[in-house]
């Protein structure tokens, strides 16, 4: 789960957060979710998914720690 990635390839520094249901993963991700039924997904402009952490804090917390504008998607 840790790759790296070019994110600042445009200039934005809002990144989007959303839920994302375990289901709906691959299954290599879903095995390394543990009992977790969700997870959040950092996403930036163009759609591209950059992580996916155990919690909305920590999403928030992550990007903020790599100088983006986290944005919570419904």
């Amino acid at each position: 789960m840790n790759t790296p990635v070019q994110i600042d390839a445009n200039g934005d520094r809002i990144v989007y957060v959303k839920k994302v249901e375990i289901t709906d993963l691959p299954r290599e991700v879903r095995e390394q979710a543990g009992d977790l039924d969700t997870l959040y997904a950092v996403h930036d402009s163009d759609g591209q998914r950059l992580a996916l952490v155990a919690d909305r804090k920590l999403a928030f917390n992550l990007a903020r720690e790599h100088d983006f504008s986290p944005v919570a998607v419904h």
